[in-house]
């Protein structure tokens, strides 16, 4: 739900964002900051940061940075809302309820009902399990060497179901009927009428982010169809937004997941200690799970069975993660069929070692096709020259379609003119796109030695510069208040921070720095936190000697970058004007400004 700005930056005001992080980092004060080693990546000398004074964290090694939310976010791997409301307990605060309709009201109660229901029915199952009913069903996942510790980890369960024993469970329980049937642990037919939907299965419970079971998956005992069932779709249970085993995996610290075919690789890879893994559920992995990942890692390393089905899975999934800004690995199990099997074969520390050397997405795909291929053959191999172009395609940065072109040309030695003008030939025919991507504009391959304007980078470094100058001494808003406005910073968060920035230096100029605490914490997505307290954390690299001069020149650059921006604006629109001969004339008295620091 929607909180408003007062009430977050009540929650923040309430907890001191060193006193948050210090349990989980080890900190040591340095001036007016703690540092400490970032617990975001591998790092050897500390460029952790953390300000008591803007409460606000970021580290100058991996770009990491925000505030007390943005912390438990990203270390908890939860949600803004539930970051939130941690904090908000942890300082005894309570949080605005939302008003809700009566509409509103019954839907939350039956989805409630559902969840207790499903709860209710996994601890039936895991009982049934350690009795002698589950004899079976404890035989099977001995014998695939899970232990007690694991089964209990999962909460793995057994389905007997003989006389719809759930069934009768949950009705004594008070469950009515037509909830027992719309959680998806019965079904219905004329002659059996309401009667359990799974039996003679091992039990999966799966679980929501939040640890809530929300449905199941089960194994049958014997040669029984299908293997493998799972709970429909239910108001609490959608499979293409949720994820097996993301409820452990999203504690991982490591900064990839991996993704795997179904329940016993996950339950498998958690056991031998890779808490990292996830499945998607018994369908065709989908762009809502892709999104789910996207919030947790940058990478996802995809770990599927090293058969032909097994390939096409992953060609097709990697693409979804591209198009989601996901980068993906793909790991090579050879000769083994799936990580079960692996790592009981070859052990953990193969495993790992195979993890660690896990190939890039786009060169496994043309690896993969390399063999249709015959590369003697002029024909065949220009046909292969014509397929690498194509997938070069369907990058859509410019740099990084020019380092994988770069790299496909030395790797398969075609000349990277040659291929170069082979990528723009179809890209400018639409070759590359995917059926499923969305209709995008393509970018242009970079010219050889292309790069972004380091006028435009300064720019943006000075914008960052002044923000940080002003949050950090209580002297300089007061002398330049009347030369700078949000306006100026072209940027949609930098602007937004600025403007909420600027309006808290107004109630209170002499805290600069709870300012800028607050300027971070109108935002609610990670992303967003981190570049808004990088506005914040941003230091020329050698103080200069002129500090006044250096402010002076950083404001101009600022200011004058704005008017320039207004003039580009005024000679499409000449209604502006007014406004740019305004903006000018700032721009004079400015230059008659004089900064005093201490």
């Amino acid at each position: 739900m929607y909180y408003p700005d007062e009430t977050v930056e009540e929650v923040l005001r309430a907890n001191d964002v060193v006193d948050i992080i210090s349990p989980y980092v080890q900190l040591k004060r340095s001036g007016a900051n703690y540092f400490g080693l970032c617990p975001f990546h591998s790092e050897k000398s500390p460029s952790f940061s953390v300000s008591p004074g803007k409460q606000i964290f970021y580290c100058f090694g991996c770009g990491a940075g925000g505030n007390a939310l943005t912390f438990l976010m990203k270390y908890e791997n939860c949600s803004f809302q539930e970051a939130l409301k941690k904090l908000a307990d942890r300082a005894g605060i309570r949080l605005p309820e939302q008003q809700r309709s009566e509409e509103m009201r019954k839907r939350e109660e039956r989805r409630n009902l559902l969840l207790s229901i499903n709860r209710e029915s996994a601890v039936y199952y895991y009982k049934m399990l350690r009795s002698p009913k589950g004899a079976a069903g404890l035989r099977y996942l001995e014998g695939r060497q899970l232990s007690k510790e694991t089964m209990k980890s999962f909460g793995l369960g057994f389905a007997d179901g003989a006389s719809s024993d759930l069934t009768a469970h949950l009705r004594e329980k008070g469950f009515p009927d037509d909830a027992i049937l719309e959680a998806g642990v019965a079904a219905f037919d004329e002659k059996r009428g309401l009667h359990d939907k799974f039996w003679n299965r091992v039990m999966f419970p799966i679980q929501d982010q939040a640890g809530r079971v929300i449905g199941f998956g089960g194994r049958v005992m014997g040669e029984g169809k299908p293997k493998y069932l799972n709970s429909p779709e239910t108001p609490v249970f959608d499979k293409s937004r949720n994820l097996y085993g993301l409820n452990l995996a999203r504690r991982s610290r490591k900064p990839y997941r991996i993704l795997c075919e179904g329940y016993m690789d996950v339950i498998a890879m958690h056991q031998a200690g890779f808490t990292e893994a996830v499945a998607s559920l018994g369908t065709s992995f989908t762009e809502g799970q892709a999104a789910i990942l996207k919030r947790l890692v940058s990478e996802v390393i995809l770990s599927y069975d090293s058969d032909e089905a097994g390939t096409r899975a992953a060609i097709r999934n990697m693409n979804i993660l591209r198009r989601a800004g996901v980068r993906c690995r793909v790991l090579d199990l050879r000769p083994h069929k799936d990580p079960d099997e692996f790592i009981k074969a070859e052990g953990k520390e193969a495993f790992q070692k195979r993890i660690d050397e896990a190939e890039n997405a786009f060169f496994f795909e043309i690896r993969t096709q390399q063999g249709n291929y015959r590369m003697d053959d002029p024909a065949q191999r220009t046909e292969f020259c014509r397929f690498i172009a194509k997938k070069l395609c369907a990058f859509e940065e410019e740099m990084e379609r020019e380092n994988y072109l770069a790299a496909a040309a030395q790797k398969y030695m075609i000349r990277e003119d040659v291929l170069r003008r082979m990528v723009a030939s179809y890209d400018s025919a639409g070759a590359g796109k995917d059926e499923e991507a969305e209709q995008r504009p393509r970018p242009r391959t970079l010219p050889a030695g292309g790069r972004e304007s380091a006028a435009e980078k300064a720019q943006r470094e000075n914008e960052k510069l002044l923000l940080t100058w002003i949050a950090d001494e209580p002297v300089v808003w007061p002398q330049i208040r009347d030369h700078i406005h949000a306006e100026d910073f072209p940027g949609e968060i930098t602007r937004r921070a600025a403007e909420r920035f600027f309006q808290l230096l107004e109630k209170d100029p002499e805290h600069p720095g709870a300012a800028a605490a607050g300027a971070v914490g109108i935002f609610t997505e990670e992303e967003e936190q981190r570049e808004a307290a990088a506005l914040f954390e941003t230091r020329l690299k050698q103080p200069p000697e002129d500090r006044e001069k250096a402010l002076k020149d950083i404001l101009t650059s600022v200011r004058r970058a704005s008017v320039q921006r207004l003039a580009a604006q005024a000679d499409e629109n000449p209604a502006l004007l007014t406004q740019l001969i305004s903006a000018k004339k700032s721009m004079e008295a400015l230059g008659r400004l004089k900064i005093r620091l201490p």
